[in-house]
């Protein structure tokens, strides 16, 4: 399917590794410019170079940490000619009420929810005054389904589709259109290392990460790819209909009530 996003260019937060390093890989592949964010210079530097070597393509990073209002504005400034800006960073700590106190779960929210807003807030003015621009958030499916020991990120998560969703409904009289993806389990370095740590103390073998999989529909996490081949879709002409929908990967878990594992 050609989806003819050649020669866009793409802000993409958390793009060093993970799902965002999955997704750079893809729209690069169909080449995209790019703009890559994240907290580590030396990650970003890495994935820059082999992004570039691997599809031609140029690549800006664009090291910071975006709980800092201050580097926000600063990428929203380096990026405010973007076509396709997909928000991706953030990790927010799983717990209870009571296990998760405010600073921990204002951090999270910091990089997570509110670097989601303000930054599509720094580049949404110029994309409605150039009447065209995708915004692809990239939440989790967390927000779908209240979770008492997950309860920041469930929170959070629901705000951001609910954002989502809002905006994109009004988004379109400006020729913008703003969409989200909703993950489960994704098989990226975070996710395999905590669950080898997990089978480590379960079955004294870290190898044996697979078998803890069996609540999962799938029997498997997501690969990145078969997350970042939806953002690619949608933020191509093909999806051109698609504004305020939430589009949920994850084999089937989310209306599967026996399952309980971890959520993005």
């Amino acid at each position: 399917m050609e989806l003819n996003l050649r020669g866009r260019r793409a802000a993409i937060t958390g793009g060093s590794r993970g799902i965002g390093r999955a997704v750079a890989e893809e729209l690069a592949a169909e080449g995209c410019h790019l703009h890559l964010a994240a907290r580590s210079e030396a990650d970003l530097k890495d994935a820059a170079r082999q992004i570039a070597d691997r599809h031609g393509v140029e690549v800006a990073i664009h090291p910071g940490d975006l709980t800092k209002r201050e580097n926000v504005e600063a990428l929203a400034r380096d990026c405010h000619d973007v076509d396709i800006l997909v928000n991706n960073a953030g990790a927010i700590p799983r717990g209870t009420l009571l296990d998760v106190d405010e600073d921990a779960w204002r951090h999270g929210w910091d990089l997570k929810v509110f670097g989601f807003i303000n930054l599509t807030r720094g580049v949404y003015g110029a994309m409605c005054e150039r009447g065209a621009g995708v915004v692809i958030n990239v939440i989790g499916m967390g927000g779908l389904r209240p979770d008492a020991n997950y309860i920041a990120g469930s929170t959070g998560n629901a705000s951001l589709i609910m954002f989502t969703q809002a905006l994109g409904g009004e988004s379109v009289s400006h020729g913008v259109r703003v969409v989200g993806v909703n993950p489960g389990p994704v098989a990226t370095e975070k996710y395999v290392g905590d669950a080898e740590r997990l089978a480590q103390e379960r079955f004294g073998d870290k190898d044996r990460w697979p078998e803890l999989m069996s609540a999962i529909p799938m029997g498997r996490p997501a690969e990145p790819d078969e997350v970042s081949g939806m953002v690619a879709f949608l933020a191509s002409d093909r999806a051109s209909y698609i504004s305020g929908a939430m589009i949920t990967i994850d084999g089937g878990l989310l209306v599967d009530p026996s399952s309980g594992v971890k959520k993005r």
